[in-house]
């Protein structure tokens, strides 16, 4: 390859989900990209979606010390929880995985019949009563499926079934809904970032497409999936929001939906308003080649995931981009990109650098952009 001092490697790739974050991965990569191209030739750019890494890419990129603080919150299953407040300008972000996330349950313990998201609510609530104007939630990376009710309930809604019964917390209760009561959600500006532009309902939607890798049984994600359609039904005759198709609703097991129903949130996709805020394009502008990657490339990824935009970006910048991932099903067809993986396996970091190492010794002549081969 080149000398250091004509390529410029920008390593940016997203959390992957049960062994790395965002940042501990991208100095993976680095240190791979540095061992084959030479040392200094990388920088470390870590991103998120929406979902878990929203707030160390956002910390990340900001030249001045964050404001962070911890509210306490309850997780899926009701243990304590952490959760993250992270000022910055006139924004409190809440990464919602701190809450609800699925890394927060042993995977023997993993059922999105019961698991709930009253934690995210408690979060919020903890952000408007520190003074709060305006609250971006990051959706994604959920142990739930339960419409965003659970946290909802923190505000006083109320889920009841023909008898005037409170429900059980958790998705599972949600096909015995016959009704709403409305509550009192805090007095300030709401926007949710979600990290799959799908539907509440549907073969993409939070059921369907997500249950099963939290938990659910083939019979429980039929369960999920007409409680979710209770709800969005429940919704519009309630609360006169139809929320069922909306892109983005299915985020986060509905969470998505919920935030629109019951903060009247603004919706819009994590990973566009990531990118823009870490300033992402001027970076690539400055690289001659990407390396990105997540835990697993899969149908999921097209569905509006950060390495997915990052790929169509750096596409039409005429830069090639190395996609090394835990598993890759499915690469895109695109003669500017490699993709390679660990046949399935979790990476670590050492793994991880070992990957990007040999790819890009094995690639040299395929990884070719505007100015010139890597």
């Amino acid at each position: 390859m080149n000398s250091p001092s004509t390529i410029k490697v920008l390593c940016c790739p997203t959390a992957f989900k049960g062994s790395l974050g965002a940042l501990e991965a991208a100095a993976g990569m680095a240190l791979g990209a540095d061992e084959v191209v030479g040392r200094g030739s990388a920088a470390v750019l870590p991103l998120s979606d929406g979902g878990p890494g929203l707030i160390d890419a956002l910390t990340h990129s900001e030249s001045d010390p964050p404001r962070l603080s911890i509210a306490e919150a309850r997780g899926p299953l009701g243990r304590p929880a952490g959760v993250r407040l992270l000022g910055l300008d006139d924004e409190t972000i809440i990464e919602s995985a701190d809450a609800n996330g699925l890394h927060l349950v042993a995977p023997a313990d993993r059922d999105p019949l019961r698991a709930s998201s009253r934690g995210v609510g408690e979060a919020i609530e903890a952000a408007a009563r520190r003074g709060a104007q305006r609250v971006v939630v990051g959706l994604g990376g959920s142990a739930t499926v339960d419409g965003g009710t659970g946290m909802a309930r923190v505000f006083g809604y109320r889920f009841l079934d023909a008898s005037g019964v409170a429900l059980p917390e958790g998705g599972g209760s949600l096909a015995d809904l016959a009704t709403i009561e409305r509550g009192d959600p805090p007095n300030m500006d709401v926007a949710a970032l979600a990290d799959v532009w799908s539907p509440l309902l549907g073969p993409d939607g939070a059921a369907y497409r997500f249950a099963a890798q939290k938990g659910a049984t083939d019979e429980a994600v039929e369960r999920l999936e007409a409680g979710l359609a209770r709800l969005a039904d429940r919704i519009e005759r309630d609360l006169d929001l139809s929320v069922a198709h909306v892109p983005g609703a299915g985020a986060a097991g509905g969470l998505g939906a919920g935030c629109v129903a019951f903060l009247g949130a603004s919706l819009a996709p994590g990973a566009p308003w990531v990118l823009d805020r870490v300033g992402f394009d001027r970076a690539l502008a400055a690289t001659d080649l990407v390396v990105t990657g997540e835990g697993a490339w899969d149908a999921t990824s097209g569905l509006g995931k950060v390495v997915h935009e990052v790929i169509r970006r750096a596409r039409d910048a005429g830069t090639p981009v190395l996609l090394a991932c835990g598993r890759v099903d499915g690469a895109p067809d695109d003669p500017g990109l490699v993709a390679v993986d660990a046949d399935g396996a979790w990476l670590d970091r050492k793994g991880l650098t070992r990957l990007v190492a040999t790819a890009l010794r094995d690639n040299r002549d395929r990884l070719q952009g505007s100015r010139g081969p890597a």
